[in-house]
């Protein structure tokens, strides 16, 4: 599923959206907070011993590097009990998961056995890892989960549209909450297709309303405040609302995407970080490992809020995400120095 490009400004009055659980699946990166840098960090997932598991058989990689990251970020929100089975609202529990090339190795795997050996040849087995929701699907089977349950492939801004989408189900009433997963795995097909090696990366954030959040007593780590999706970084800036909001304290973009913009003008961010620069491509999971970057950044007590951004003048759009201290984090109007 294509998110569409029309611009998401905030609206004030709609319910607000928090990320209360992160998981990571990423070799070198013990934990989201390690995001910050330098990377690669010590420790991290092992694919090798992580993608094991009776659980795990008969799925693709990505499909299994996307549940090891959810089991993660729900155990992190507080979502799951002992045997990890799911506590929450499973009927309006939302997955929305980004991947480009998540399951073109089991794409490719199929065509070249129905070239050598025709239909007849496919095993009943590994035919639904061709779906392009699978990965979708098997999180949602897992933790029975009924909500709505999709996927985006939109290229580079991919992982912020599924961020967008997922704020949209809950704060228009579709669900309650919501996993979001940004997967890519690393395999030939996906290195042949980038044209160099690939990464293994898996990221699950948990978005909640914040009252909803509250009550239970979680933890909220960051608020998605604004998204725009636009032809250049300027117009997406502006239907973002960042200006309203507040300075901005980390910038989590592509570096070069942003120079090539002239886009230095537009934000006086104290701070940038590159992720790919130090991962290597992560493609779909991108947008959404920079949403549990920012949740470090504003659980850290750094000041400013945090914008990520992904796309630029070599891609067919850019994509903005503003995210802003929780309810539970933000400082009292003394603390910042103004009166009741």
């Amino acid at each position: 599923m294509n998110a569409t490009s029309t611009a998401h400004p905030r609206n004030p009055s709609a319910r607000e959206v928090v990320v209360t659980g992160i998981g990571l699946a990423l070799p070198g990166v013990a934990t989201y907070r390690d995001l910050l840098g330098p990377l690669p960090a010590e420790g991290g997932f092992d694919p090798a011993t992580g993608l094991i598991g009776r659980e795990l058989r008969h799925k693709d990689r990505a499909s299994r590097l996307a549940l090891r990251a959810a089991e993660f970020a729900l155990h992190d929100a507080g979502l799951t009990d002992a045997d990890t089975t799911f506590t929450g609202a499973a009927e309006a529990t939302a997955v929305v998961v980004s991947t480009n090339l998540g399951n073109a190795d089991s794409v490719c795997e199929a065509t070249d056995t129905i070239a050598a050996a025709g239909v007849m040849g496919l095993s009943p087995l590994g035919l639904p890892q061709t779906s392009s929701n699978v990965i979708a699907g098997w999180v949602a089977i897992r933790y029975r989960l009924r909500g709505p349950n999709l996927t985006v492939c939109n290229g580079v801004t991919s992982g912020l549209d599924a961020l967008a989408w997922a704020r949209n189900l809950i704060v228009t009433g579709r669900a309650d909450a919501a996993v979001v997963v940004g997967v890519e795995p690393a395999n030939d097909v996906v290195t042949k297709v980038l044209g160099r090696q690939s990464t293994d990366a898996a990221v699950a954030v948990v978005l909640e309303p914040a009252d909803a959040a509250a009550s239970r007593g979680a933890r909220p780590r960051a608020t998605i405040t604004g998204y725009a999706r636009a032809r250049n970084l300027a117009a997406a800036l502006a239907s973002t609302g960042v200006t309203e909001e507040g300075p901005v304290g980390l910038w989590l973009a592509d570096e070069a995407e942003a120079a090539g913009a002239g886009a230095g003008h537009l934000l006086a961010a104290t701070r940038r970080i590159d992720l790919e620069s130090q991962l290597g491509p992560l493609s779909g999971a991108l947008g959404v490992l920079q949403c549990a970057a920012a949740a470090a950044h504003l659980e850290s007590g750094a000041t400013g809020n945090v914008l990520a951004t992904a796309g630029g003048p070599h891609h067919d759009a850019t994509a903005a995400l503003l995210l802003t201290p929780s309810p539970a984090t933000r400082p009292s109007t003394q603390e910042r120095g103004q009166h009741p």
